[in-house]
């Protein structure tokens, strides 16, 4: 991957900020340092702007997501939380319409089919896939034939349903059991399964994380990606950083921020920089706002 001729060396990174252990993670924070104007941060929603809870609908943002997000968003060509809830309940549970600051943030919903501008305050989303009303009629029949898996629930997310094993007695092994019903339920109505930190959503193909943020970084013609994510879901828009790095001649630095978790070492593993959950992703995005703000100043 060619270098960017503007950027600071990756040696000149500020002390206050961590350092990414590889040289591609080092490029793409300097490169984010030295034209953060041409810059996207994009980042998952539960687990990275805010903690995993039992019950999903009472998940909100980590208290420092608003205010570290304000500062870095007019600095940045755009902050995108890209996520597998609708764009209004993540909006909604993240406090983030009329805030000011906040002009230069979209929420790219259901994995990118559902996007929400703060500008406009509107959702724009195609018609919902008809096997979700389908899966929708089913599912709780499914699970009630498996009585045993006492604790599974069903999560509503309107083009979606999740299953939910974190309550049950032995929440793996539910979870391990269920992967197969839930697959074939999903196939005989067109729709797939994606597994995560103890759930598995069933969703229409055609749209992750990865497509969602790759068009998105195209539509900006961005010069740089940061992309922070905790779970199996956001594997995808870490291959989409991998890809962006290397598809073009010189290619678009990417830095990849995993909010740590021993649940999913898949993600760790592929990271250039770890964060201890949403309370130091929170931290290191408002460091990143002064730092840019600082370098703006020389």
């Amino acid at each position: 991957m060619g270098s960017n001729p503007h950027a600071p060396a990756p040696s000149e990174i500020p002390s206050e900020l961590p350092t990414p252990t590889t040289p591609p993670g080092r490029e793409a924070l300097a490169a984010i340092l030295a034209r953060p104007d041409r810059a996207v941060v994009a980042l998952d929603f539960d687990g990275t702007l805010a903690e995993i809870v039992p019950d999903p609908e009472q998940a909100r943002a980590h208290p420092g997501a608003v205010p570290a997000l304000a500062a870095l968003a007019p600095k940045v060509a755009s902050v995108a939380v890209i996520t597998g809830r609708p764009a209004d309940v993540a909006v909604r549970h993240g406090g983030f319409a009329g805030v000011p600051g906040l002009d230069h943030l979209v929420v790219l919903g259901h994995y990118g089919a559902e996007r929400w501008d703060a500008v406009s305050g509107t959702v724009h989303a195609p018609a919902p896939h008809p096997g979700v009303a389908a899966v929708r009629a089913e599912l709780p029949g499914l699970l009630e034939r498996f009585g045993s898996w006492h604790g599974a629930w069903i999560e509503e997310k309107g083009r979606a349903l999740a299953v939910h094993t974190r309550r049950a007695a032995d929440p793996q092994a539910a979870f391990d059991a269920l992967r197969g019903p839930l697959g074939a339920l999903a196939a005989r109505h067109g729709l797939i399964v994606e597994p995560g930190r103890l759930v598995l959503e069933l969703r229409p193909p055609g749209m992750d994380k990865g497509m969602a943020l790759t068009q998105y970084v195209r539509e900006l013609d961005a010069e740089s990606v940061l992309y922070a994510g905790d779970d199996l879901g956001d594997l995808a828009a870490y291959a989409a950083v991998e890809k962006l790095r290397t598809e073009s001649p010189d290619g678009i630095p990417g830095l990849l921020v995993c909010s740590g978790s021993a649940e999913v070492p898949e993600l760790a593993e592929r990271a250039d920089l770890l964060l201890n959950g949403p309370g130091a992703v929170v931290d290191f995005l408002a460091t990143l706002a002064q730092q840019v703000q600082c370098r703006e100043g020389h």
